[in-house]
């Protein structure tokens, strides 16, 4: 598998995205279980079939992307594919020293955007992202050393991993996380998401209220024939309560503005309503 999965590397980016394609509607057609997630996820957002359907070759082609993108050797520069927007924000939040929380949605090619930002911004601060080791073990290998790239540092998610981002944040540094990601029971809240009830993690707050951090928002857009992708940058448009569940509403609402900027894009198979799964052993904290 990994062997393939090298191999897969190696190809054109354009034709990693157009095999996808036909995966992300092989996947679609063939699995009852997950025709029907996307299709209710997409309803409770209110989206017509034209405004979420091309969101189903989206989900192949992001698990296309995903050889080119862990197995590319450090040598290899993301740059020259990546087009920035609104990057003085992330310049200014770092040359204000209080570290930046960035927060995405499974949305786009998240799996880029903390490469781009590495490499784009690492001479300013490394930035460090939090992630779910895997369950198989050549799988799980690959993906830790492919987030371990120069300037970028991949924190696992348990309470060490925890306590890895906030020593970064209080070290004026960069930090990533995917807030729509459904936590461990005990690590979250239930919040409204697209007017319905998601269990929703309080990582985000936590780590703003323990460390003074700012909080920014970002996504990178996958764009057509393998052309590159494009890394926006927001502000939070309001201050985080102290109340958890409120807080937890807020950027809720803040990943809903987000997705509906472009909801082709959005991981709409996620199974985002479930209910939490048991805490493990040390107190974990998922995240992809």
């Amino acid at each position: 598998m990994l062997t393939l999965f090298r191999w897969l590397a190696g190809l054109p980016l354009g034709l990693l995205h157009l095999l996808g394609t036909t995966l992300g509607w092989a996947g679609y057609l063939l699995s009852p279980e997950y025709r029907g997630r996307m299709k209710a996820n997409a309803a409770q957002a209110g989206l017509s079939a034209a405004q979420w359907k091309p969101a189903i070759a989206s989900a192949g082609r992001m698990v296309m992307e995903l050889p080119y993108l862990w197995t590319r050797s450090p040598n290899d520069p993301i740059l020259p594919r990546m087009r920035f927007e609104n990057e003085a924000l992330l310049e200014a939040a770092l040359a204000r020293g209080k570290g930046v929380l960035l927060l995405t949605p499974h949305m786009g090619c998240f799996e880029v955007a903390a490469q781009a930002i590495a490499e784009r911004f690492g001479a300013l601060s490394p930035i460090t992202v939090l992630y779910r080791p895997a369950r198989k073990p050549w799988l799980r290998e690959l993906v830790k050393t492919s987030r371990e790239r120069p300037q970028l540092h991949a924190a696992p998610a348990t309470l060490a991993g925890v306590r890895q981002m906030i020593r970064a944040l209080r070290k004026g540094q960069m930090v990533g996380l995917l807030p729509d990601q459904v936590p461990p029971d005990g690590m979250g809240v239930w919040a409204p998401f697209f007017g319905r009830q998601a269990y929703t993690m309080t990582l985000a707050t936590r780590l703003v209220q323990q460390t003074g951090a700012e909080l920014l928002l970002t996504w990178a857009e996958r764009l057509p024939h393998g052309a590159g992708y494009v890394q926006r940058f927001y502000a939070f448009p309001e201050e985080l309560p102290a109340d958890a569940a409120e807080s937890a509403r807020r950027i809720n609402h803040a990943m809903e503005r987000l997705i509906l900027q472009c909801p082709q894009q959005y991981l709409w198979g996620y199974h985002r309503y479930k209910s939490p799964r048991p805490q493990a052993t040390g107190g974990s904290e998922e995240q992809e």
